[in-house]
């Protein structure tokens, strides 16, 4: 089934696409949440039209939002989580919004949580690999480190050279 994309979703198209896909997942994710419309002829013709409007009045953004990747492209972003018993398990879940603000607090860089293209929020400990939509044309990835704060930190194990020295002495 042709849908037209009102949001960019991840691995599926981004805002203002027309793209194909299954009708059950159509019909059962995408209409509901508001995220598609069908695409039928009077849609595309709607389509065409906002497009050249958004062209028009993005054309400057553009640049500026290839700047930002330049800079956060590949960077980055620890958040701590509070984890359960069964470890790598969040108590809550990181949201947009707390992406959106470790990326301010760490890079410098202030972005709309929708900006941030996470489909499902994180409810694991570990390295995500996350994608930004900073213009239609222009994406940016980051890897967010969802890490325990209480967890002891590892300290590396003394060098070799070290623990011969020490025997020395004694």
């Amino acid at each position: 089934m042709k849908v037209i994309l009102n949001q960019t979703v991840p691995k599926v198209g981004k805002e203002g696409t027309v793209v194909n896909v299954a009708d059950g997942f159509a019909r059962n994710y995408l209409f509901p949440r508001g995220l598609a419309i069908v695409a039928d002829k009077t849609q595309i013709g709607a389509l065409e039209k906002r497009n050249a409007r958004v062209a028009a009045k993005t054309a400057g953004l553009k640049s500026d939002a290839q700047a930002l990747r330049e800079k956060i492209n590949g960077a980055t972003v620890r958040i701590p989580g509070q984890v359960g018993a069964a470890q790598g398990k969040l108590f809550g879940a990181i949201t947009n919004a707390d992406v959106t603000d470790a990326i301010k607090a760490q890079l410098g860089v202030t972005l709309d949580r929708k900006q941030v293209a996470l489909v499902d929020p994180i409810k694991r400990l570990g390295d995500h690999s996350i994608e930004l939509d900073l213009h239609r044309e222009v994406e940016a990835r980051i890897t967010v480190t969802v890490f325990d704060p209480n967890a002891p930190v590892e300290t590396p194990a003394p060098a070799a050279e070290d623990t011969e020295a020490n025997e020395d002495e004694e």
